[in-house]
Formats: C-alpha cells, sequence, structure tokens
C-alpha cells in the first residue's frame, strides 16, 4: 500500500506501480482530508517493485507504505465490512495518525494473538486517522493490541489505544 498527500501524486503513483509490475489494484481511493491511498497484490517481488518505484518517484509527497508478505486472512474482510462476529468477549481499539500503520498494526494484532478482526477503518470520515476493531480473549487482546502499538509507535504513527473487557451489550451492537 501506498499513502500520499496529494491526490494527483497518489493517483500517478497508482499508476506507475500497476504498469511497473504483474500486480493487482484492489482499491485505489481518496481519503480524508485528501490524501490518496492505494491498495495493490500479487506475488511479492512484483508488490515489492510496484512500491519501490512509488516512494522513489514521488518521495516529497509520500506519507507511509508497506508491503506484507503474507498479510492475514482477516485483513481483507475488515477492510470491506464483512466481518461476521457472533460474541465480544474483550474489545481491542487501536488508532493511527494514517492509513498504512494501521494495516500493518491490524497485521501484527492478528499474527500475535487469537484475536479476530472485526473492522479497518482507513482514514475515511476521520481526517485522516484510521483505527481497527478487534475482538478476544481478554489476554490475547490485551497481547494483540501491545504488539500492534509498538510496531507502528515505532515509525511515530500511533495515537491511542484500549482494551475493554467485557463491553457493554450496547457498544458491541454498535461496532457489529
Amino acid at each position: 500500500m501506498i499513502e500520499f498527500k496529494t491526490v494527483s501524486a497518489g493517483v500517478t503513483a497508482a499508476d506507475d506501480m500497476v504498469k511497473t509490475a504483474a500486480v493487482e489494484l484492489i482499491e485505489a481511493q481518496t481519503v480524508c482530508p485528501g490524501k490518496y491511498i492505494a491498495l495493490i497484490t500479487g506475488d511479492l517481488s512484483a508488490v515489492d517493485a510496484a512500491v519501490a518505484v512509488a516512494k522513489t518517484r514521488y518521495p516529497e509527497q509520500l506519507i507511509d507504505s508497506f508491503v506484507l508478505g503474507n498479510p492475514h486472512e482477516g485483513i481483507f474482510p475488515a477492510i470491506y465490512g464483512t466481518t461476521h462476529i457472533e460474541h465480544i468477549s474483550s474489545l481491542g481499539v487501536l488508532e493511527t495518525f494514517d492509513a498504512a500503520a494501521i494495516i500493518v498494526a491490524a497485521d501484527v494484532a492478528a499474527k500475535t494473538a487469537q484475536v479476530e478482526l472485526i473492522e479497518l477503518r482507513i482514514a475515511k470520515g476521520m481526517c485522516g486517522k484510521s483505527y481497527v476493531f478487534l475482538c478476544g480473549e481478554v489476554s490475547a487482546v490485551e497481547a494483540a493490541i501491545a504488539r500492534a502499538k509498538d510496531s507502528v509507535a515505532e515509525g511515530g504513527m500511533y495515537l491511542d489505544s484500549t482494551v475493554i473487557a467485557h463491553p457493554d451489550p450496547q457498544i458491541c451492537k454498535s461496532i457489529l
């Protein structure tokens, strides 16, 4: 994924990415506040090459980027709102200042402990911020949030996080 400060740089970078390597553009859009993101998939070497081109050609407009070699299977349902959760034993919430960092944080969290990703909100209606909701047993959620926090704090994109043990049913209903 790439995230750019401007729409023009983002669209141009996305175009360069798909022309550089055999990758599939699965998400490309403007997000708040007028930033542009592009999410691609493909063989690891192709994705690496495509992201490297975008980062090299437009460094002054680049906010963040990442390449995940083996993304957790819960990432895409959480992005597209198709995750089906029956019960929330405990709820974890982590917020970042940008869009790219939240996907990395969600991947790290999901690979750290036995948790389910509920939703990944990527800078839409959030003034550029992003968040992930996840659930599981309290200790698993605590471990997942702690590790995800550490992973995004390294890049300065961590904003806030919390773990709620046994959230009220009204809260659960509001996020499911």
